[in-house]
């Protein structure tokens, strides 16, 4: 009696589950890679995990308080808040994969295999004013690197380089995820020097 080939668990690839937030006149775009499992959310909107830093960042470099961007309690997000300061800003905010595979279930950029990157061409026509792009980790400047002609800056700085006949910035930053081994206020820092730099700091 032969015995039949067992099946072969298909990887499930996901789709962005956010739209890409492009307020109008957005100067800076950000990147990360894409969002965790939907059961880690505490906001439909980008960095939505509770034990991610990035609004704690935010609330530290613009007013010097990392728990501006919380709700009353703390243990959530102020959501429009956070929408409402970014499109003030001209901050724009997308991720670098647009179709993954988590090669195991859960949120490291480590397991995270990119199917479909973001369409760089198609993004940038959206954003005319946008003069620099920052990414937020290892997987998302990997991810940038592959779609332009640039060197890759280090953690912290910025390189130069060109896309569609425009010039533009492109800032490393540090990884928002507790599990990028710096403390807060050192990842703060460098934000803060890249927002002065581009003259968006009070």
């Amino acid at each position: 009696m032969s015995m039949q080939p067992m099946d072969r668990q298909q990887p499930v690839v996901e789709n962005h589950p956010l739209k890409p937030f492009f307020p109008e006149g957005a100067r800076v775009l950000m990147l990360g890679s894409f969002p965790p499992k939907r059961e880690r959310w505490k906001m439909e909107f980008y960095y939505p995990n509770f034990q991610n830093d990035m609004w704690r960042i935010f609330g530290e470099v613009f007013f010097r308080d990392k728990d501006y961007f919380l709700a009353p309690g703390g243990k959530a997000f102020r959501e429009e808040a956070i929408r409402d300061f970014l499109t003030a800003k001209g901050i724009a905010l997308s991720d670098t994969g647009y179709k993954v595979i988590r090669l195991k279930d859960n949120a490291s950029d480590k397991f995270l295999e990119i199917v479909e990157p973001i369409d760089l061409h198609r993004t940038l026509r959206l954003l005319p004013a946008c003069e620099a792009i920052v990414t937020t980790g290892q997987k998302a400047t990997d991810t940038l690197l592959s779609l332009i002609s640039a060197e890759a800056p280090k953690v912290g700085t910025c390189t130069c380089f060109e896309y569609d006949g425009r010039q533009m910035r492109f800032y490393r930053m540090p990884s928002s995820s507790r599990a990028y081994p710096k403390p807060l206020v050192e990842k703060a820092e460098d934000y803060r020097r890249m927002f002065a730099a581009l003259g968006m700091l009070p």
